[in-house]
C-alpha cells in the first residue's frame, strides 16, 4: 500500500546564497549544495528546497508572475520537542534575519508557538505542543493521550 506523502517543499528565494545561509542557521543543519542552481535540505519526512524564484515561476509557466503580496494564506511549521526548543529557534531565526511577527508564548491550543517572516516573506510557525510526539527518526506523531 502507498501511502500519499509531500516529500519535498520548495520555496522561490530572491537570493538562493543568501537563502541557503539564513536556513542553514535557522535550522540548526547543512544544507545539500552539491548543485549552484538549488539548495535542498534533507529534513525528516520531507525535504525543504530552496530555487531562484524566477526560475521556479519560469518552470512552472512563463505567464506566472514572480511579484508576490503580503500573507498568502500558508504558513510552514517546525515542531520543536520542547518550548526552550522554540524560543531557541526563534533566536536562531532573528539572528539569521528573520522578521519576529509574534513571539513564542502559550497558545489558545494549549502549546506554546511563535512566528517568523523568513527573507523572502514566508512565514514560518515554530510549536511545541504536549500532542505531538517524536520517534527516534524525527517523525512526528499525535501522542497516545491525546
Amino acid at each position: 500500500m502507498k501511502i500519499p506523502r509531500i516529500t519535498m517543499i520548495s520555496l522561490g528565494v530572491n537570493d538562493l546564497p543568501k537563502a541557503t545561509v539564513f536556513y542553514e542557521n535557522v535550522l540548526n543543519t547543512s544544507p545539500n549544495t552539491s548543485s549552484d542552481a538549488i539548495t535542498f535540505i534533507e529534513l525528516p519526512g520531507a525535504w525543504l528546497t530552496l530555487y531562484p524564484l524566477d526560475k521556479l515561476a519560469e518552470d512552472i509557466s512563463p505567464d506566472v508572475p514572480t511579484t508576490r503580496n503580503a500573507f498568502s494564506g500558508i504558513t510552514l511549521s517546525h515542531n520543536a520537542q520542547s518550548k526552550d526548543e522554540v524560543v531557541a529557534i526563534m533566536e536562531r531565526a532573528k539572528t539569521a534575519g528573520a522578521q519576529i511577527v509574534k513571539e513564542a508564548q502559550d497558545t489558545f491550543w494549549g502549546g506554546f508557538s511563535g512566528y517568523f517572516v523568513d527573507l523572502d516573506g514566508y512565514y514560518w510557525e515554530v510549536a511545541w505542543g504536549p500532542m505531538f510526539e517524536f520517534d527516534d527518526n524525527g517523525n512526528m506523531k499525535l501522542s497516545r493521550i491525546w
